[in-house]
């Protein structure tokens, strides 16, 4: 059986080719960004740009897929490279090791058919989505606290964040409950579900929508935005 045949079985062959010349950007390559990277790579995304500044350490062993303990102090965008090498050497992963900022945002993302916010802070998001805009690019959203998460697509000109985070910056939204292993694998998991219905044009997106999730009483709600 070939890599992709499983893949087969929701998705049509025509569309796994499809996924082979797409392009997603993914921000992010910590809790999120790492098992966001580790299914588009799986499902056979041609190329992935994968962005971020920071560098591992312990801390980020409980949760972070690409972080172990040989690669502590190491650039995370540069494990991503290194583990796609690994998962799928067909699929070309691009490292970023920079933080997004407004100056730098839209020369990053502009090939990028999709973006995945995998970020931890208001700010960065916000920027996201003002080049996503500019770009005419869509943006899946994710965000994880704890036993909870929320997810939500946003396309051009819906300017969806303004609604979740009016009025909030990074200090009043910190996040005192951390995150355990579970809670970005499964938000990480329906981002990528998004990002594929967006790539190949099929399936109900969570647009003007946000999905959220208490994993600690197993309550999965849509919100209308």
């Amino acid at each position: 059986m070939g890599r992709y045949d499983r893949n087969m079985m929701c998705i049509s062959e025509e569309e796994n080719n499809l996924l082979r010349h797409k392009t997603v950007a993914v921000a992010g390559c910590g809790g999120l960004g790492g098992h966001i990277i580790e299914m588009l790579g799986r499902l056979g995304v041609g190329k992935i740009i994968a962005i971020d500044g920071d560098v591992f350490e312990d801390s980020n062993l409980n949760r972070q897929i690409l972080s172990h303990t040989q690669n502590l102090g190491k650039p995370k965008a540069l494990a991503a490279l290194e583990r796609m090498k690994l998962v799928n050497p067909d699929v070309e992963l691009l490292p970023v090791m920079n933080i997004i900022d407004e100056n730098n945002a839209g020369i990053m993302l502009k090939k990028a058919e999709v973006v995945i916010d995998a970020l931890d802070n208001v700010s960065g998001r916000m920027i996201l989505q003002q080049s996503c805009e500019d770009l005419g690019v869509p943006l899946v959203h994710g965000a994880i606290s704890g036993w909870y998460a929320q997810v939500a697509t946003i396309m051009p000109g819906d300017r969806t964040l303004d609604k979740i985070y009016s009025g909030l910056n990074d200090a009043e939204i910190k996040n005192p409950l951390g995150n355990p292993s579970f809670t970005p694998a499964l938000t990480a998991s329906i981002e990528v579900s998004e990002a594929l219905k967006l790539l190949i044009g099929r399936g109900e997106l969570l647009r003007n929508k946000m999905l959220f999730i208490n994993l600690l009483d197993n309550n999965y709600e849509i919100i209308e935005m």
